[in-house]
Order: C-alpha cells, then structure tokens, then sequence
C-alpha cells in the first residue's frame, strides 16, 4: 500500500485542519480534553450540526445518501486531524450503526424518515442489543415482539444501553419466533420510538461515577410492522452487518495515537526516582511496544478500508481490529495511570462535574484519565467480547 502523500493529500489535510481550528469551540476542546465519554449532548448536538453544514459528518457514508465521496486516504487523513484537535466523538449508534443499516437494508420510506434526523443531528439513536443474560451470547435474548395486526407487541429488557437517557430513538432485536430451528433465525430487527407508551429507561452508574449507562424495559410496547428492518426472523443478518461497522470504529487507531502522545509527554514530565520518568528503559521499552503493535494496526484498519472501497465485504479482519484496537487503548490507559502515580486523581467525578469549583490535588493533564480508564475497561466487552471475536477468528481463519 503507497503511504505517500500527494500534493492534494497535503492541501486536504491543512483545510481540516483549519476548518477545526476555527469552527471547534474551545470550551469543548477542554471537554473532551479531561472527559471525552462524558461531553454534553448539546455540545455534541452543536458540533453535529456544524459538521453537518459543512457536509462532513457521514465521511463513511455513500454520497448519495449523504456521505462525501472522500478517498479512503482523505478519510484516513480527516480522521487523524479530527482527534489531533480533541474534537468531540459524534453519537455512533446513528451515523455509524444504524444508518448504515437502514440505506442498505431498511425500505425507501424508512430511508426517508430516518436518515435526514440522523445526518442532521435532530435526533439520536441508542442499542438494544444485550440483556441480562445474553450479552456475548447474543442469539440467546429473550425479548419477544409478538405480532397483532399492523404492529408487534415488544415485552422484554435491555442492559447495558449506551445513553439511552439521551436517545430518541433506539434499534433492537427482538425474537419473533422463539419456535425457530436455530435461535438466529428467530430474531427481527426493530426501530423503536423512545416515547412509546411501555418503554421506561432506568439508570445504571458505573464505576467512574458516570451515568452513560442504562436499563431500558419493554411492557406490552406497540411497534409499527413498518418499523421492521428487511424480512421477518432475519434480524441476525443485519446485527453482524451493523457489529462489522462497530467493530471497525472501536479499532480506534487516531485516539490511541492522540493517547500515546500524551503519555510521552506526561512520562517527561512526572519524575522516578529524581529523574524523569522517560529516561526509564523499562518504560520507555513498553511505550514503543504498544506504538508498535498502533503501527501494525494502522496498516491493518488501512488495507481492510482499502478492500471495502474496492467492493469487497469485511470479513474477520474486523475481529482482529476489535481485540488489538481495544487492547491497545486499555494498556495505554493503563500506562498513564502509572505515569501520574501518586496523582491518579482519584477524585475525578467530583472534579469533572459541570458545575465543580475544585482544584486539581495534581497537575491538570492528569485530570480525567482515572474516569477514562475506568470506563473503557468495558472496550474489551462490548461490540462482542475479544474472547467470542477469537472464536470468530477461529472459525473464519483457521476453520476450527
């Protein structure tokens, strides 16, 4: 693969690169600077729509539908400036997952109503997927949508639902045929109304101290047939094409990159043992270990978008991307926790509150890192676990 950048990849590059420095707020640059999982939705609505009028906020997308005809070297390109400007994540379940989904599945009229709202940033979309229960084991759930007239009647439980507080809509599979011969073939693919009567969303805190997480309970819960995607008891069909495009994203090749960075330059800064903690061979041995194996996955990320330009269907080069991109990002985030030592700030929900008056108890690069780490050590769980996407591997690659 030729790495080299035209004349043109170079223009392209200072334009982002310009675009973001003059259109991203700094308050929100500072935002995702100390809590990046927890910016605000209006903030995130705000950026959204700037992008939006831009024309650049569904890079992936096919232009027809929205999308910008980039190269896949411009898309490369936007992607390591968009994190080197601590520009806030965009709302994925929409733009990544599930309008995907419906430009390539879903009917005209569902293409219509939904893919305007999701490009525009009016409404946002949350994952119905785990359960108690069925959460790597997927094709077990247990939620039922039982057919009367126009409509299906959803009963049911979800967990583990990514800002379902914030949603207006959320897409979830649901058994349709709990007879069917195999537990994959009786599953459906359903989007649901956050308002419809019956649907209740319950909190769940996590560790860092955050509500990103929740319940959501399905009661006697009435869908249009129309909210169907595709054909009746093919729901898996289109899960594993939505989890190809989640897996991708959590690869996460430009955040891992922005991270290192700032371990390097927390590691020159925090001392060991009266010296910078940077002159330690041990530690310095250890960052280039893990930027070496970014290096592999860049490539890796590189070649399988390559492929998908060139017509060809993403195979379990995805699982790959998934365990090394997460693995990676937890053993950064890990490393820059041992960078701060003493001051691991222990007490970041108190100081990331919005409307906190507290002083760093240690230098203010370090505030936030705790809350992150805590957080994404749940990126090796979810969009399948690493342990079933070495199944995957498994099966696909070596024909175990």
């Amino acid at each position: 693969m030729d790495l080299q950048y035209t004349a043109d990849d170079q223009a392209f590059r200072a334009e982002v690169r310009d675009f973001l420095r003059t259109n991203l707020p700094s308050r929100v640059r500072d935002q995702v600077i100390r809590a990046p999982s927890y910016v605000g939705k209006e903030d995130v609505r705000a950026w959204h729509k700037t992008l939006h009028a831009r024309g650049w906020v569904a890079p992936n997308w096919p232009k027809q539908y929205g999308g910008t005809g980039w190269s896949i070297t411009q898309k490369h390109i936007y992607d390591e400036e968009y994190q080197a400007a601590n520009a806030p994540r965009l709302s994925s379940f929409g733009l990544t997952m599930v309008g995907p989904v419906i430009y390539t599945f879903g009917s005209e009229a569902q293409k219509q109503q939904h893919l305007p709202s999701i490009l525009n940033g009016d409404l946002f979309w949350c994952q119905g997927y785990s359960e108690p229960g069925s959460g790597s084991d997927l094709a077990s759930l247990k939620t039922r949508a039982e057919r009367d007239g126009d409509c299906y009647v959803v009963n049911g439980q979800k967990i583990w639902t990514s800002h379902a507080h914030h949603a207006d809509w959320i897409f979830a599979l649901v058994r349709t045929d709990p007879k069917a011969r195999k537990q994959q073939e009786g599953i459906s693919f359903l989007l649901i109304d956050m308002k419809t009567p019956g649907l209740q969303v319950k909190p769940i805190v996590s560790i860092d101290g955050g509500h990103y997480l929740n319940e959501v309970f399905f009661t006697d819960v009435r869908v249009p047939v129309a909210n169907r995607i595709g054909e009746e008891n093919k729901g898996w069909t289109y899960a594993k094409f939505l989890l190809g495009h989640e897996r991708t994203g959590i690869a996460g090749v430009a955040k891992s990159r922005m991270k290192i960075a700032k371990l390097k330059q927390i590691a020159r800064q925090e001392l060991n043992h009266g010296q910078p903690l940077w002159e330690d061979v041990s530690f310095r041995n250890r960052v280039m270990e893990i930027e070496s194996r970014l290096l592999a996955l860049d490539h890796t990320q590189l070649r399988l978008l390559a492929r998908e330009a060139a017509g060809e269907k993403p195979g379990a080069e995805v699982s790959m991307l998934k365990i090394q991109g997460t693995e990676i990002e937890q053993g950064l985030n890990e490393m820059l926790i041992e960078a701060l030592g003493y001051y691991d700030m222990p007490y970041d929900r108190d100081l990331l509150r919005a409307d906190a008056n507290l002083e760093p108890i240690g230098p203010e690069y370090g505030v936030g890192l705790m809350t992150e780490h805590l957080l994404r050590r749940a990126a090796s769980i979810y969009g399948g676990s690493n342990e079933v996407q070495r199944n995957i591997i498994a099966k696909a690659v070596l024909g175990l």
